[in-house]
């Protein structure tokens, strides 16, 4: 054999073993987007919406009517993170869960959408104060213990809320009811259907994790099905087959 064929074995031989490689890159590449992180130390398992309305009373008016509200249609969204089963290891720390890139996908018909953290007085978990609205983005910070009116998540597992409200949906004036209940019959007292204040919203959610950071994208149809009639309605997602961490720098 001689030596121009040697040299053309060895070069068949170096692209095989290149086409390998790449394939086998290309494979893991390919399987990574599709799959996420597999073996995080702490996983989202569960997220839990609570949808309902009320009437917020009006300020700096006359009271002339027994009854005079805006209304508001709340969902409160809860996100539930812990350990991940045997991938958790004793020195692994939740540092903190950030929710940001906030959008509107489907605004409602009625309506202005606003975000809101959990208030730190004391009382109600929200309420409708402008300096309690999420601008950029909501972090919680690993603690000792889950509190979500200071802002923190336990760092080895807790949960997370954030309010997405449907502000200003209409008007409530009444001198006939003896009583009103607030929920999501109030959507039906001022003349609208839940057609009317079905929206959809997207986030990024960050979980920061021995400091790496793991990011998803998720999409929420809200509120929940048949709010006017329930009056308060609950949804829980618990399969996360779509929802796909990575990392992130």
């Amino acid at each position: 054999m001689n030596v121009k064929v040697k040299e053309r074995i060895k070069l068949s031989l170096a692209v095989a073993v290149l086409a390998i490689i790449i394939m086998v890159v290309l494979i893991i590449v390919l399987q990574y987007q599709v799959e996420g992180e597999t073996n995080m130390p702490f996983k989202l398992s569960k997220i839990t919406i609570i949808s309902t309305a009320e009437g917020e009373e009006k300020t700096g008016e006359e009271d002339i009517n027994k009854w005079d509200f805006t209304i508001n249609q709340n969902n409160d969204i809860y996100f539930f993170i812990e350990s991940n089963g045997e991938n958790t290891k004793e020195e692994d720390l939740l540092e903190s869960v950030t929710i940001e890139n906030i959008s509107i996908t489907k605004s409602p018909t009625k309506g202005e959408i606003k975000t809101y953290m959990p208030n730190s007085e004391e009382g109600r978990t929200f309420t409708y104060n402008d300096q309690y609205l999420v601008q950029d983005k909501l972090e919680y910070t690993g603690s000792k213990n889950n509190n979500p009116k200071t802002l923190e998540i336990g760092s080895k597992g807790g949960s997370a809320v954030i309010r997405i409200a449907n502000t200003n949906i209409g008007e409530y004036i009444s001198n006939e009811d003896q009583e009103i209940k607030h929920d999501g019959s109030l959507i039906t007292k001022i003349g609208l259907t839940e057609q009317d204040v079905n929206f959809q919203v997207n986030f990024d959610l960050i979980l920061t994790i021995n400091k790496i950071k793991y990011k998803t994208n998720i999409t929420l149809d809200l509120p929940c099905e048949n709010l006017c009639t329930e009056g308060t309605t609950t949804k829980e997602i618990t399969d996360m087959s779509n929802i796909i961490f990575k990392r992130i720098h």
